[in-house]
């Protein structure tokens, strides 16, 4: 299959199939989509090399990872990875990725600008401070955030799941089944996603006039150690928790795992929530999943992600994306009415 036998079999000319599978501009969305989807169909795969002098492009996308950004180098960043691997690839991309030092991150990015070395640039884990987008405008390099920069909303492109009404829904649930004593393990709340979560938990409890306890509020790298300590420690004092709102699923295994070794049983004694990012190799799956969680794909985060930076951004870079991913709140078997 070549380029002359895909033209013939859309009925279209040969400029017109190669402008829209090399993203010009000037393609029509709806002939785009056409063609995509026949070339897909037969086959098609354009030589990229050819794809790079056409269009004067690299054809790759960066992902630039300083170190200290731990979070983001764990099997929930490589799920992202894997969804916009799989976008990449359908939509004819590389993808580069760099892991660097945090001093060495703005030479990174300047080296990517000065030898053309990606199209564009996907922004990992913004934190409070971050300035990385003010020196991708700088730079004139295109990009995309996962997650959002605070203060720069507005003024930046981003995909997001909206973490303060999914943490506010999920502390609603405890709330409702009684509970008043909850325990609350977030991310590091540097990291913007951590700090919406926190606010979705503080809002249900200012909502009804109530107050969480200052003394159950962790912040940590999200570690299955980080749960199991947090939760025994919380567990063996006087006045313990009787319910635990987690922020992610390997740091809930913890928890369970304290709450087993307390002699209590999870969902009758104590309640848990946690947040399911959807991981392909830790499923809370089931006609009644184990753990009650607030759930969004990090997979189709990545591949969403992927799509819009390659199908939006690209062709207009002043084109600003905002898209929230509204997470869905999944009732299993970690929650129940508080028992004492």
């Amino acid at each position: 299959m070549n380029l002359k036998d895909l033209a013939k079999a859309l009925e279209l000319s040969q400029t017109t199939v190669s402008r829209a599978l090399n993203g010009y501009p000037e393609v029509n969305e709806d002939t785009r989509k056409r063609v995509e989807t026949m070339a897909r169909k037969l086959g098609y795969a354009p030589n990229q090399q050819a794809r790079r002098l056409a269009t004067g492009r690299s054809m790759s996308i960066g992902h630039v990872i300083p170190r200290t950004l731990h979070e983001m180098m764990n099997p929930i960043f490589m799920e992202f990875i894997a969804g916009a691997g799989e976008a990449y690839s359908r939509l004819g991309y590389d993808m580069i990725i760099s892991v660097v030092e945090d001093r060495q991150v703005e030479a990174t990015y300047r080296e990517i600008a000065a030898k053309k070395k990606a199209d564009a640039v996907m922004v990992h884990g913004p934190r409070n401070n971050d300035k990385r987008h003010l020196l991708l405008k700088e730079l004139g390099i295109p990009f995309l955030v996962h997650g959002r920069v605070p203060g720069a909303e507005s003024s930046t492109s981003w995909i997001d799941v909206n973490n303060t009404r999914a943490f506010e829904r999920a502390t609603d649930l405890l709330l409702d089944l009684g509970h008043r004593r909850i325990a609350f393990l977030n991310g590091l709340e540097n990291m913007d996603f951590a700090i919406r979560r926190r606010a979705g938990f503080e809002r249900a409890f200012q909502n009804r006039g109530l107050a969480p306890d200052p003394s159950l509020m962790r912040q940590s790298e999200m570690t299955e150690p980080y749960g199991a300590d947090c939760a025994l420690e919380m567990l063996r004092t006087d006045k313990p928790p009787t319910a635990f709102l987690v922020s992610s699923m390997i740091s809930a295994i913890g928890v369970s795992r304290a709450i087993s070794l307390c002699g209590l049983e999870i969902g009758k004694d104590v309640s848990v929530i946690t947040h399911d990012d959807a991981l392909s190799f830790l499923p809370n799956s089931g006609e009644v999943p184990i753990f009650t969680c607030t759930r969004s794909s990090v997979r189709y985060a990545g591949r969403r992600a992927a799509e819009l930076l390659i199908e939006k951004i690209l062709p207009d870079p002043d084109t600003r994306i905002e898209e929230h991913l509204e997470a869905e709140l999944i009732i299993g078997r970690s929650t129940g009415p508080r028992q004492r």
